[in-house]
């Protein structure tokens, strides 16, 4: 006999419909926009597993130390499994994994990433309460809890280590705090539908050695004795958490941080930059502007990435030349080579931005070949300026494409809320230009005159450092970036004995060589800093493609990485085995991202209720070894073919209701034709010669067709 599988969901204007009204509530109940598991007849409702994520931050001068705990509560009668997905900072160290039940503290072990998931299985088939915390990608994580017992309280805390960014006299904090909908990937979260609350919210903290002054523009903030928090500690966490402040003190200073214990030292130097003395540099430039219209950046993000590029194009100079270009599912330029910045060229670009309108998906390799590759100009210099959000699921290919040309520079806007920070960064090192945020309630223009000002001054090119005869070694980045701002050099490297010696920065400044000669003191022994060969082990990682290499380092170092995991069992809490039940915590929308244009399907676990998209609890699989929630979501959905009307249109159809669609194709024969009908596609007419299929399906079989190598793209008729 099959049971009923129960649902949960936010409940707002239907609030009413499972809750007591407020003179008849009481202290145990849910709080108003909680996640709620919701039964077939809408009785006892229960609370989303993740309540409450609390977020402690220690930044001391240029190093912040930062904790995250989340923590779980298992609403059910039977044991529970969760999944979560969430972000962290793009360049943060994870080097700790610890959770809490009662007043045990069990300690995360870092394992190769199969043996990890291993311990997780087995633990979880004797019912035994494990964590695993996996990397998905650099920004990106997923937290998996097993068997937490009926009613029990279950903290997780992650610590990460990593340098804060330092420019024009402040130091800035980022904490991300949801995962923005990447295009065509398999590590997207559940999201929660329209109008509703995922259920868990946020608190966050910030100690602060020497604060003088700070601010936020994203979060309302107030003063504690020592730093700030943020005002409401119970914050919705759908936008990224951005602090500039200023210490008490001069101005950064040429910094040392070493760390040896043994008889491999490591160190990180911050590097003071040299002052602005030259005039600006008017040697002519060749632009290429290029702007996402994909449907994440319908509305008010693409509205702010006009107004920056529209004020950016304003500052050309007579003697450059540029481009503008467009990319979502296509890609479009204006020109089919840049044109000289003359004033009707510049009409005719602000009138194409002005009709650009937003809809399809990322597609950014097509546009990043397109503005990069070269053209027969010999004069001028190639400046690639991105517009964009990021959401792709192909960062290491579009990196990979930028490095293959070196003589461009790439400077990238992140435009939104919740930005891919890791792709934006590696955009901006890889091609040796820098990056910038603008968010939604941040002045696009201002922005421009910034990116103006390091295309035509910036104040150190050609960077190099003579080490002299200082014993060091492994020295990242190993190519040291130009600098556009008054922010300091990071080197960070390894040393194999105490030494002092002067190092030499070396480069070019409007034209002019440039040298500065500073003192360097490599200790024989220091214990303090011992987050230095952590930042160092993570930098190196970020380099490397080996997996092994990867794997070996990240064991040596004790650091979350792509192929190394955290994994803790608590052998004292015990389960029934096989009785679990299986949550995907749902993550928020990022602020300002609109889901009407999203090339995005939403989780197959997805359904209705009353309304509004709920989640399902669904048995755990009883094997040990069973495949990843996400591996089931890929199966069952391709983001990458759905047109985005058509994912609307199927979360209203039921499994047997009808739809019109067409099915765009690789290539068409009788042996695709039979195949299409195999899978239950009524065709109704074939147009032309195009690869085009045009009939109608079962809502419900309509995932049979997406499984098809041949079908590229399928869209609402």
């Amino acid at each position: 006999m099959k049971t009923a599988i129960p649902l949960f969901a936010v409940a707002l204007a239907a609030l009413s419909l499972f809750r007591p009204t407020p003179a008849e509530a009481t202290p145990e109940d849910p709080a108003p926009g909680a996640l709620l598991r919701i039964t077939p007849d809408g009785a006892n409702p229960d609370p989303c597993p993740l309540e409450h994520t609390a977020v402690s931050a220690d930044l001391s001068g240029p190093v912040g130390r930062v904790r995250v705990k989340q923590i779980f509560r298992n609403p059910l009668s039977t044991p529970l499994e969760a999944l979560y997905t969430f972000p962290l900072s793009a360049h943060g160290a994870v080097d700790e994994m610890t959770i809490r039940i009662n007043d045990r503290v069990i300690k995360g072990l870092i394992k190769r990433r199969a043996e990890a998931r291993q311990i997780y299985e087995q633990a979880k088939s004797r019912g035994q309460l494990v964590a695993l915390l996996d990397q998905q990608r650099p920004n990106i994580f997923t937290q998996r809890l097993a068997n937490i017992p009926p009613g029990a309280r279950v903290e997780v805390e992650i610590s990460y280590v990593e340098t804060l960014k330092y420019e024009a006299g402040s130091y800035e904090f980022v904490f991300p705090m949801t995962v923005g909908p990447r295009y065509n990937s398999t590590h997207n979260p559940a999201y929660t539908a329209k109008g509703v609350r995922a259920g868990h919210d946020l608190s966050l903290t910030v100690n602060i050695n020497g604060a003088k002054q700070f601010n936020s523009t994203t979060h309302e903030v107030v003063p504690t004795p020592t730093g700030l928090a943020l005002r409401n500690q119970k914050e919705i966490p759908n936008k990224d958490f951005i602090l500039r402040y200023k210490v008490a003190g001069p101005a950064i200073k040429d910094t040392l941080l070493a760390h040896r214990v043994d008889a491999l030292g490591h160190f990180t130097l911050f590097l003071a930059p040299p002052e602005q003395t030259k005039p600006a540099d008017i040697t002519p430039k060749e632009l290429v502007f290029v702007i996402d219209t994909s449907g994440s950046m319908h509305g008010f993000p693409l509205e702010k990435a006009k107004e920056a590029m529209s004020a950016a194009m304003n500052t050309l100079h007579p003697r450059d030349t540029f481009n503008l270009i467009t990319f979502s599912g296509d890609t479009h330029l204006l020109f089919p080579a840049p044109v000289p910045a003359t004033k009707d060229n510049l009409r005719l670009a602000q009138q194409f931005l002005k009709f650009s309108q937003s809809g399809g998906g990322t597609e950014m390799m097509k546009a990043i070949r397109a503005a990069l590759a070269p053209t027969a100009s010999q004069d001028h210099l190639r400046v690639v300026c991105f517009m964009t959000d990021g959401y792709v699921g192909n960062e290491p290919e579009i990196l990979a494409e930028i490095e293959r040309y070196p003589n461009a520079r790439v400077f990238s806007f992140g435009i939104g809320s919740s930005v891919n920070r890791h792709l934006l960064d590696e955009m901006a090192a890889r091609g040796r230009g820098e990056v910038e945020y603008v968010g939604l309630q941040d002045d696009g223009s201002a922005a421009a005159k910034r990116f103006y000002k390091r295309v035509h001054s910036p104040l150190l090119t050609d960077v190099r450092i003579d080490w002299g005869n200082l014993p060091v070694q492994q020295v990242y980045p190993q190519r040291i970036p130009d600098l556009f701002d008054a922010k300091p050099l990071v080197l960070t490297g390894q040393f194999t004995r105490p030494a002092r010696g002067e190092i030499r920065i070396l480069g070019n400044t409007a034209g002019h060589p440039f040298e500065r000669r500073v003192m360097v003191d490599l200790p024989a022994s220091q214990a303090t800093n011992s987050a230095v060969p952590t930042l160092w082990a993570r930098t190196k990682v970020a380099t490397l493609t080996d997996a092994e290499a990867i794997t070996v380092l990240g064991l040596q170092y004790k650091l979350l990485t792509a192929h190394t995991s955290f994994v803790a069992v608590d052998e004292l809490t015990q389960s029934e085995p096989g009785a679990t039940q299986f949550i995907e915590v749902p993550a928020e929308m990022p602020e300002g991202v609109s889901r009407d244009k999203l090339m995005y399907a939403p989780s197959s676990m997805a359904q209705s209720v009353s309304g509004a998209t709920g989640r399902v609890y669904r048995a755990a699989p009883k094997t040990s070894e069973s495949e990843p929630i996400r591996e089931e979501r890929k199966q069952l959905s391709a983001p990458s073919k759905l047109d985005a009307l058509l994912t609307a249109r199927l979360q209203q159809a039921g499994p047997t209701e009808k739809i019109g669609i067409r099915v765009f194709l690789s290539t068409v024969n009788e042996s695709v034709l039979a195949a299409l009908r195999q899978a239950g596609l009524t065709i109704v007419s074939r147009p032309g010669q195009v690869r085009l299929i045009i009939g109608e399906i079962e809502a419900g079989k309509l995932v049979v067709l997406t499984r098809m190598a041949e079908v590229q793209h399928i869209t609402l008729r």
